[in-house]
C-alpha cells in the first residue's frame, strides 16, 4: 500500500488527526504528509480539510472495504462458496478484471469489488460513474458446465434479488426496468452487466457485475446522462454500510447462481413481477435503429419481453435494447 493510499485510510473516519501523529505513525516530514495527502485526494476525487493547528481530515468520512469484515459477514454457505475475494482499491473495471481472470484459470466463486473504478461500463457500453469510496462495484465469477446461451435470463435474476437484498434492509418503492436497470422514483440507483465467455457447447463462465449508487456526490452524479438517485436519499441517510451490503448481494448471487443451475430462471419469474415497473404501460422499444411501440405484458418464461403491439404479441429478449415509457425522451 503506498503512502497515498495509508493516508486515506487514516483519515477515512472523518476526524481530525494532527500532521505530526501522522508523520510519526508513517516516518515523513510533516511537509511530506501534506503533499503525499493532496496529491492522493485529487487522484481519487476526495476533499481534504487543513485546520491550521489542528490537522486534516476528510470533508466526509469513508466506510473503505475491508475483506475480514465482508468475509465475516457472509453466511456460512457464502464463506465456503468464496474461492477467492479481491479488493482492489482503483481497476479498470471489476468485470473486465474477471473475465481476464476467467481466461486464465480463475476459480468459480471468485468475488471482485473495487473501491474505484477507471473505466466502469454499464449496459450498451455507457460508462459507469464510479468514484472512490462511494458506491458498490462488485463482480462475481461464476462458472457452468452449460453453453453460454443458457445463460441469458440470469440478467433478469440478478435484478430481481439485489432489489430483494434493498427490500430487506429497508428500502420502499423499488422497481425494475427490464432487463436489469434497478429504479427508485423513476431515478436509476443501480445496474447488472452480464458477461459470458465459454464454448458453444458449454461449458462457459458468466460474471454478474453490480453497481449501486451508495453515496454520491453532486459534482460526480453531474456525469450521468440519466436521472439517478443514491441510496443515502433513498434511506435518508448514511443507512447500511458499504460492507454489510456487499456481503449481503454476494449472498445472494451465490444462492441464486446456485439456484439458477438447478432450475433455471422459473422460480425466479415471481419475485422479478413484484418489482416490476413497467407492466402494463405503454412503451418504446429501441433496437439499434429500430422501434417497436405497445404495452409491456411481462416477462416470458425464458426472460424475453413481451410486447402487445398493434401487430400482434412480440417477444424481445435481452440485449442491445433502449426501454422508454412513450413520454420520455431519450438522452
Amino acid at each position: 500500500m503506498d503512502r497515498g493510499s495509508q493516508l486515506i485510510r487514516l483519515l477515512a473516519d472523518g476526524e481530525l488527526h494532527s500532521g505530526e501523529t501522522i508523520a510519526e505513525q508513517l516516518g515523513m516530514t510533516r511537509a511530506a504528509v501534506w503533499k503525499a495527502l493532496r496529491k492522493a485526494c485529487d487522484r481519487q476525487g476526495l476533499t481534504v480539510e487543513s485546520l491550521r493547528g489542528r490537522g486534516y481530515r476528510l470533508a466526509a468520512p469513508l466506510e473503505l472495504l475491508d475483506a475480514e469484515q465482508i468475509l465475516a459477514a457472509l453466511s456460512p454457505r457464502g464463506r465456503r462458496a468464496v474461492a477467492r475475494l479481491e479488493i482492489h482499491e482503483e481497476i479498470d473495471s471489476t468485470n473486465r478484471h474477471l473475465m481476464r481472470e476467467a481466461a486464465t484459470g480463475a476459480p468459480s466463486g471468485t468475488l471482485c469489488l473495487a473501491e474505484r473504478q477507471s473505466a466502469g461500463r454499464g449496459r450498451l457500453g455507457r460508462p459507469w460513474i464510479s468514484p472512490f469510496g462511494a458506491n458498490l462495484y462488485l463482480s462475481m465469477l461464476w462458472r457452468y458446465g452449460a453453453p453460454p446461451a443458457a445463460l441469458g435470463g440470469f440478467s433478469l435474476v440478478a435484478g430481481a434479488v439485489v432489489a430483494d437484498v434493498l427490500r430487506r434492509v429497508g428500502v420502499e418503492g423499488l422497481a425494475l426496468k427490464w432487463p436489469n436497470d434497478l429504479l427508485w422514483g423513476r431515478r436509476k440507483l443501480g445496474g447488472m452487466l452480464l458477461e459470458v465467455a465459454g464454448e458453444a457447447q458449454g461449458p462457459c463462465a458468466l460474471v454478474v457485475g453490480i453497481g449501486i449508487n451508495l453515496r454520491m456526490a453532486p459534482d460526480h452524479g453531474r456525469a450521468i446522462d440519466q436521472p439517478w438517485v443514491d441510496l443515502a436519499e433513498v434511506l435518508g441517510g448514511p443507512g447500511i454500510g458499504r460492507n454489510a451490503l456487499a456481503a449481503l448481494v454476494a449472498d445472494a448471487l451465490i444462492d441464486a447462481l446456485e439456484r439458477f443451475g438447478r432450475e433455471g430462471l422459473a422460480p425466479f419469474l415471481v419475485l422479478w413481477d413484484a418489482f416490476d415497473a413497467f407492466r402494463g404501460e405503454q412503451v418504446r422499444l429501441l433496437i439499434a435503429d429500430r422501434e417497436s411501440r405497445g404495452r409491456v405484458l411481462g416477462i416470458a418464461a425464458d426472460g424475453a419481453l413481451r410486447l402487445d403491439t398493434s401487430d400482434g404479441e412480440r417477444r424481445f429478449h435481452a440485449g442491445e435494447v433502449s426501454l422508454r415509457r412513450e413520454d420520455e425522451v431519450e438522452p
